[in-house]
């Protein structure tokens, strides 16, 4: 059964894969990274132009490296998550000095970058190197659950059992195994979603078990989406805004005024100088 989902899901894709920058044949694997570091908890529509800015301005690895990381975080804007932005400015930084500026094809080498945990190193290896990994990002797990388990949604994490089954899918040779990680993400994405699936159009709906079953709905932990507005994370962003548009360091008093509650933005300021996102100064506060 799972060769015949394999290449169903694979002519699927063939005629219906949205065209993203960043799957077109002349993808550089540098740019499969940005787009990885970009993608992570982000919706592609948000990641579109922040990505073509980015390849445009830094084009190699060396490029990034050589400015300071504030720029990579004045660059990353409004997509969330700035902490990875740093992290892709140190893995620049790592690749030019240590792998002669080239972004290195191994998964373990790719692991040991900063910033790049067990799925991106799968991903930017099977998607910028076509090596055979198994890339379990949150779709391709939804997909493969509802299709050969029968249950609506994946566990929080990934168990040894998840990787077993998700292994039965993943083709032997090496091109087609990347080309099941991206096909089956989309088909994650765009017709397997998490609230409203559209079965009727899904290439495989006949060799699904949780429709088979009759959509049982999910018996886990309640699944909370999460909050944005007043949260610290809010307040965050807030500070990082004003500082990407200034020239020079931000008084304390005029950084302040970002936020009402000045409690909570001393304590997410706090956490951007941890962080490393923020630094302070003579006369107020830049970004690094």
């Amino acid at each position: 059964m799972t060769s015949t989902v394999v290449s169903a899901v694979l002519r699927w894709y063939d005629r219906e894969a949205r065209d993203l920058p960043w799957r077109r044949p002349d993808t550089t694997p540098w740019q499969v990274m940005i787009s990885e570091f970009m993608l992570q908890q982000t919706p592609v529509s948000r990641v579109l132009e922040p990505y073509r800015r980015w390849v445009e301005r830094w084009p190699v690895p060396a490029a990034l490296a050589a400015e300071p990381a504030g720029e990579a975080v004045r660059a990353w804007g409004r997509l969330g998550y700035p902490r990875r932005a740093l992290r892709l400015h140190q893995a620049a930084v790592v690749i030019d000095r240590d792998h002669d500026g080239q972004v290195p094809d191994d998964h373990d080498a790719l692991r040991a970058l900063p910033g790049v945990g067990d799925y991106t190193a799968a991903a930017i290896a099977s998607f910028g190197f076509g090596r055979r990994h198994l890339v379990l990002d949150t779709n391709v797990r939804r997909v493969i659950t509802r299709i050969a388990a029968g249950v609506q949604y994946p566990a929080v994490s990934v168990s040894a059992a998840e990787r077993a089954l998700a292994e039965t899918f993943l083709p032997r040779r090496a091109d087609r195994a990347a080309r099941w990680a991206a096909a089956s993400m989309e088909l994650g994405a765009v017709i397997c979603t998490a609230r409203s699936p559209q079965c009727d159009r899904c290439p495989v709906r006949d060799h699904c078990a949780w429709r088979a079953a009759g959509y049982p709905a999910w018996t886990g932990p309640p699944r909370r989406g999460q909050t944005y507005a007043g949260t610290d994370r809010q307040c965050r962003g807030a500070v990082l805004a004003v500082l990407r548009d200034a020239v020079g360091p931000v008084p304390p008093d005029r950084l302040a005024s970002a936020w009402a509650d000045q409690d909570q933005f001393q304590r997410a300021l706090a956490g951007l100088i941890t962080d490393g996102l923020v630094v302070a100064t003579g006369t107020g506060y830049a970004l690094p």
